[in-house]
């Protein structure tokens, strides 16, 4: 270990940190005030660091926000990499949705947090946001593609694409049902029905070109 490895894990963590908090401040105040009606001046002054260094930290407004979905870029991608022998991309797939929903995930919409609610409610109810999710949508779909085929062929262009969109639709229904204050357990009996239905109208395409 050379003496200056202390220093630099230090900093990381540190600018973690402040990352966190930047980030926190902002959606705090983005739920109590709504997207559009906070400036990212506010967000700095809230949050006691300048305007420079606060995007230092995020490109962008919306990517105060949308940073929380980048725990899951490539899940989708990994998960068929990583699938056991003999077992489909698709299966694969569903088999974590499904887990996903048992274990009130709240990537797959299913969720009781109240905070968690709200927040996606902020996400999909503004239009900016909506609109720049897609661009984790599009990354997602990319590696999806790479991991059913290196080469990247149109069929696994087209089922990865339409996986991803099934996802979201997916999952969207889920919050919808939740935020209208629908119970957890009729949700979730609900969302599994769902998932069924999805996967056996994807298969049916996909099928042909072994995925």
């Amino acid at each position: 270990m050379t003496p200056n490895e202390p220093d630099t894990g230090l900093r990381t963590l540190k600018k973690q940190r402040t990352r966190r908090a930047i980030a926190d401040t902002a959606i705090a105040l983005f739920l109590a005030r709504g997207f559009d009606q906070v400036s990212v001046a506010e967000i700095a002054a809230a949050a006691e660091v300048s305007k420079p260094t606060l995007f230092r930290y995020f490109a962008s407004k919306e990517e105060l926000v949308l940073h929380r979905f980048a725990d899951h870029l490539g899940e989708a991608g990994r998960v068929v990499r990583d699938r056991p022998a003999g077992v489909t991309p698709l299966d694969a797939l569903e088999r974590h949705r499904l887990e996903g929903l048992a274990a009130h995930d709240p990537s797959t919409g299913m969720t009781a947090d109240p905070g968690v609610v709200a927040f996606l409610r902020l996400v999909y109810e503004t239009p900016s946001l909506s609109a720049h999710l897609v661009d984790y949508l599009a990354a997602d779909t990319r590696a999806l593609t790479e991991a059913l085929d290196p080469d990247g062929g149109m069929a696994a262009r087209l089922v990865a694409a339409q996986y991803v969109a099934v996802r979201q639709v997916l999952s969207r229904a889920v919050w919808t049902r939740l935020a209208a204050g629908q119970g957890a357990e009729e949700v979730g009996r609900i969302a599994t029905a769902e998932t069924a239905t999805a996967f056996a109208l994807l298969r049916d395409g996909a099928a042909a070109h072994g995925f």
